[in-house]
């Protein structure tokens, strides 16, 4: 059974009446652990779409673009997309649960964070609902707001990126200290590392424009236009 059959049978269970805690304890150890992550973007996704009031095809779009979507599978993600969108729970639900299921591992939940701003701004504005609706998600995820605007700054245009913020350092650090912070970064975000977070292999492009953002964070320090 593929993935995508394995989320439309859990969110159909949802729909069914069995309640989002049974559901998501089913889905709490590997391999359905990826399952549930996945769910978690899909039902999150699909609500933050319509964050602000409305639902784009460019906000679906960009759904698919976090989910590489395989040959033969478009009719179950379909089938998932839409279930999440009727779902009656609330997106702080979901949170809440993917909070729980990876309260060991953060860095799952900033991938999923990263997910949600790409589906945010991909009608090509960032509205004040959507805003509000990822502060909360990060608060339940217990992000910290560096980080949470570090990335606000990598995905919306008129938000100032500061380099050294990216790359979690001190303004003024030694060379030698970004430099570490600069590989640790780049190697906490390979695709092999997010696969063994957890993280589905229909996710792991989120990573490319994370790594672009990281190493151009390092060339401007290390030429010295980090001030």
């Amino acid at each position: 059974m593929s993935i995508w059959s394995r989320i439309a049978d859990a969110l159909a269970a949802l729909r069914n009446g069995e309640g989002l805690s049974a559901v998501f304890e089913k889905l709490r150890n590997p391999p359905e652990r990826s399952v549930g992550f996945a769910i978690a973007v899909i039902a999150l996704g699909a609500k933050i779409a319509k964050a602000d009031g409305q639902v784009t095809r460019n906000e679906v779009v960009a759904f698919r673009e976090v989910f590489r979507i395989p040959e033969g599978e478009e009719a179950n993600a379909g089938r998932v997309y839409d279930l999440a969108r009727q779902d009656v729970a609330g997106f702080e639900d979901y949170a809440a649960r993917i909070r729980a299921m990876f309260a060991h591992d953060r860095k799952v939940l900033e991938d999923l964070l990263e997910g949600l701003f790409h589906i945010a701004v991909a009608d090509g504005d960032y509205a004040a609902g959507e805003n509000a609706f990822l502060v909360r998600v990060a608060e339940i995820f217990g992000i910290e707001e560096r980080c949470f605007n570090r990335m606000r700054a990598r995905f919306v245009p008129e938000a100032e990126q500061d380099p050294w913020d990216v790359l979690g350092v001190p303004f003024g650090s030694p060379i030698a200290v970004v430099r570490r912070a600069w590989t640790a970064l780049v190697r906490d975000n390979h695709p092999d590392r997010m696969v063994a977070r957890g993280v589905p292999v229909e996710a792991v492009k989120l990573a490319e424009a994370r790594l672009i953002a990281i190493n151009r964070a390092w060339q401007r320090i290390s030429a010295g236009q980090g001030g």
